[in-house]
């Protein structure tokens, strides 16, 4: 037998095995995940379409300022003047190509109240040290802004330990703070949007939103890798896309009432510090827990430009920090809702890839049987199969790109003085290719965080025991040099930039920055 005659063999076999009863209901289960990930998309298309309209219709009757506001009478200055205080607490590591920007969206918010911007580092040795005490000498007249050095931490994951002294710091007066990560590019009207809704439920306590949240919309580099976090973070948009209630939170972007941590009702602070290595995890399972209420308003959608230069390798990085966090929980309840998202979230993955792998198959016997002749022995049953998933496919990626169109023309509303985003950037055929390697290596990420218990977060290794961090590596030779989204610098030298050519771009981004340019996404 030669081997052109074994390649047919097997490939008939694999086919004929490919259409047997089970081979059939993966099959058929792959369909569903698409059109089932598809609608889900459509009904977050739909919430933020209606907040367009919303815009558009208030444009239309005489407000310019509806990415603001949709009642222009709250602008007025007697209703701002009594807007609550909001301290805004960025826990920062490293500097990227886009922090800079990020940082003058968030200090520069057209919200009519005091509000206070505190900038967290674990110390001046970060690059990101001298870049924010550039910035904000250049705002010291006009916005309320200091850097705060939080130390490091010894109990709980750095990015908390900074968040935790912000909160400290914070204004005596504040009735809000906001957390935000350093890779959040605000909208000028958010800061306001989330306050708003925070005042809608003043009374009684038990109905108060406990926390607002958004999540980001990523803009691509054009590389494989940040498709792949794109395609990570499009199934989980669909969870804040509901204009109001939800269960998802995203640590990126947190209101929540100053008291909770000036008190630590509800063991919000004691649940964070005392191990604590997921701020969004930790939080949603204290909201949980005492049934308080999560909102993600439909304005809450951050631009998120990932860095050009990133590659797969920075992208496993991050796929594992993300799987890590089932590992970690607050309560038993917690730790089987997270053993609950694992084994569903590893069996939808590949239960989203297998099909693809079958109608390869399905695929090349039907080729080898029409180049050797032997058309009759088409497996047709499994060529129907493969048109099926075909056309299930074109519509969850229509769902997508539609969503994603949705998104961008949201942002662009939002921020009018930006440049404005666009899609036409978008490797779609890339995005394809992304959701079956995301998918495929969504699995072995979570088994590998399962049993490793230990991962190295921006330079620092964590190791988890009962859920919670119980010891902490540091040095330089542990980690990269970068962080895996934003291609942040994580190491500098005490007391001085790392260079002078990096003061020197520092200097002439700042100044590019005050000025409008075209952004390539």
């Amino acid at each position: 037998m030669s081997a052109f005659e074994s390649i047919d063999l097997f490939l008939v076999n694999a086919s004929t095995a490919c259409v047997t009863p089970l081979a059939i209901f993966i099959q058929i289960q792959g369909c569903l995940i698409c059109l089932i990930l598809a609608f889900g998309w459509a009904c977050a298309a739909y919430v933020r379409n209606r907040e367009i309209k919303e815009m558009k219709n208030e444009m239309k009757s005489g407000n310019s300022l509806a990415f603001l506001c949709h009642n222009i009478n709250e602008l007025e200055h007697s209703k701002q003047v009594h807007l609550p205080r909001v301290s805004v607490v960025m826990p920062l590591k490293g500097f990227g190509e886009h922090n800079l920007h990020n940082w003058r969206t968030q200090i520069t918010s057209l919200y009519g109240g005091p509000v206070e911007f505190l900038f967290v580092l674990e110390s001046t040795e970060d690059p990101a040290y001298h870049a924010v005490t550039r910035l904000l000498k250049d705002f010291q007249d006009e916005v309320d802004a200091k850097v705060i050095i939080a130390g490091y931490s010894t109990t709980c994951s750095q990015k908390i330990h900074n968040q935790l002294i912000g909160a400290e710091k914070m204004h005596k007066d504040s009735k809000y703070i906001l957390f935000l990560d350093d890779d959040v590019r605000l909208h000028p009207g958010t800061i306001g949007a989330l306050t708003a809704e925070m005042e809608k439920n003043p009374e009684p306590y038990d109905v108060q939103i406990f926390i607002q949240t958004g999540y980001p919309l990523d803009l691509p580099s054009g590389s494989l890798g940040s498709y792949c976090i794109y395609e990570y973070h499009m199934p989980c948009s669909m969870g804040f896309a509901t204009g109001g209630r939800t269960f998802f939170l995203w640590g990126g972007c947190m209101m929540m009432h100053a008291d909770d941590f000036r008190n630590d009702n509800y063991g919000v602070v004691s649940g964070l510090r005392d191990g604590g290595y997921s701020d969004d995890m930790t939080l949603a399972a204290i909201a949980g827990a005492h049934k308080k209420l999560i909102t993600s308003p439909p304005v809450a959608v951050f631009p998120h430009p990932l860095a050009s230069d990133l590659n797969f390798s920075r992208y496993w990085n991050y796929l594992r920090k993300q799987t890590f966090v089932l590992e970690s929980y607050v309560s038993k309840v917690n730790w089987i809702m997270n053993r609950a998202l694992f084994s569903v979230h590893c069996y939808l993955s590949w239960g989203f890839v297998a099909p693809y792998v079958m109608a390869v198959i399905h695929v090349a016997a039907a080729l080898r049987m029409c180049f050797s002749g032997q058309v009759e022995a088409l497996n047709i049953g499994g060529l129907c199969l493969v048109g099926g998933l075909a056309m299930c496919t074109v519509i969850e990626l229509l769902s997508m790109w539609n969503l994603t169109r949705i998104e961008v023309h949201l942002c662009n509303m939002l921020s009018p003085e930006a440049p404005p985003l666009s899609l036409t950037t978008y490797n779609w055929c890339l995005v394809f290719v992304a959701m079956l390697v995301d998918n495929f290596l969504y699995t072995v990420s979570a088994f590998r965080s399962h049993f490793s218990m230990s991962i190295n977060w921006s330079g620092i290794r964590y190791y988890l025991k009962n859920g919670k961090i119980y010891k902490i590596d540091r040095g330089k030779n542990i980690g990269p040099k970068y962080t895996d989204l934003s291609g942040k610098n994580l190491y500098g030298k005490r007391g001085s930039p790392p260079n002078v050519s990096f003061i020197s771009s520092l200097a002439e981004m700042i100044d590019q920055w005050r000025q409008p340019k075209k952004y390539d996404l």
